[in-house]
């Protein structure tokens, strides 16, 4: 197993207030990031997220811990191979969307080919037709799309998102979750800080979950949401059971919610009833409710 990034026992304090007074605002953060994986950096608004994406990308620096990128300590040749997109990108807004792509691919020492790679990735995020429009005119949705073109446009090995759907609006955010599946299927490993669940749980393989600047929990997604059962739904046809309260009412369906305990029972008296079981469902707990409860566990 190939591991992109990894962050060892990390901690951060900025001197905050009039007397400049030390606070700690990462307290020994540790995760990894396999390669491939798409990875959501979870947590309320001032958890300690773009603290810790800052430290990885060098912006800022540990008070302690260790940062491994690809294996290695940072450096020139590592940062190369990563694209980033902060919370709030800032362009020059006199210049069109190909023209600031223009600029970066000469940060990038982008030298062949160039033209094509633009137009690759200004489709690939979907501001074809706008590519010529001044960035002042461009929406948040927009500025964000021209802010992950940038990101992607040196085709880096990792990606790092920071809050990339935030204000974003129930379209855009499908849109950019669709963009950033794309750039996974291509073999892209993705690490982006959210607060927003839904996003997270549509398309991450693992979740990171920070608040207080700890982290509380991390793992594989799909083992987080199929650990515990919350209840079962049971869809039944032709009766109804007397002892439990329908949920719900189709025609000659009737859905009971139950417990795990009550299941056996639901399904004895609807047979000698004369009914028929038609679906027994689990229904495990949702990511804002194991989120919810770790909050308050920590």
């Amino acid at each position: 197993m190939k591991i992109d990034i990894e962050i060892k026992d990390v901690r951060k304090s900025y001197k905050q207030g009039f007397f400049l007074e030390k606070k700690e605002v990462l307290h020994g953060v540790s995760f990894k990031v396999k390669t491939g994986a798409v990875v959501g950096l979870l947590g309320p608004n001032g958890a300690g997220k773009t603290t810790t994406i800052k430290i990885l990308m060098g912006i800022s620096n540990p008070d302690s811990g260790e940062v491994y990128i690809f294996g290695k300590s940072q450096s020139k040749m590592v940062r190369e191979k990563i694209g980033f997109l902060p919370e709030t990108p800032y362009f020059y807004d006199y210049l069109t969307g190909r023209e600031i792509l223009k600029s970066f691919a000469g940060f990038f020492s982008i030298k062949v080919n160039v033209e094509r790679r633009i137009d690759e990735v200004i489709e690939l995020v979907g501001l074809k037709g706008h590519e010529n429009k001044w960035l002042r005119s461009y929406s948040k949705g927009m500025l964000q799309r021209i802010g992950l073109a940038q990101a992607i446009l040196h085709d880096p090995q990792l990606l790092v998102l920071d809050e990339p759907m935030s204000g974003l609006d129930p379209m855009g955010r499908r849109e950019f979750r669709d963009i950033i599946t794309s750039l996974k299927k291509r073999g892209k490993t993705i690490l982006f800080s959210s607060h927003i669940l839904q996003d997270v749980e549509m398309i991450c393989d693992e979740v990171v979950m920070i608040y207080n600047g700890r982290v509380i929990k991390q793992g594989v997604l799909e083992e987080m949401l199929s650990g515990e059962i919350k209840y079962y739904e049971v869809t039944v046809k032709g009766v109804e059971v007397p002892g439990f309260e329908p949920e719900r009412r189709s025609g000659k369906r009737v859905l009971y919610r139950v417990e795990e305990n009550e299941v056996d029972e639901l399904i004895k008296k609807v047979v000698s009833a004369g009914g028929k079981v038609k679906a027994v469902i689990p229904r495990s707990l949702n990511l804002e409710e194991i989120f919810i409860r770790e909050v308050q566990k920590a």
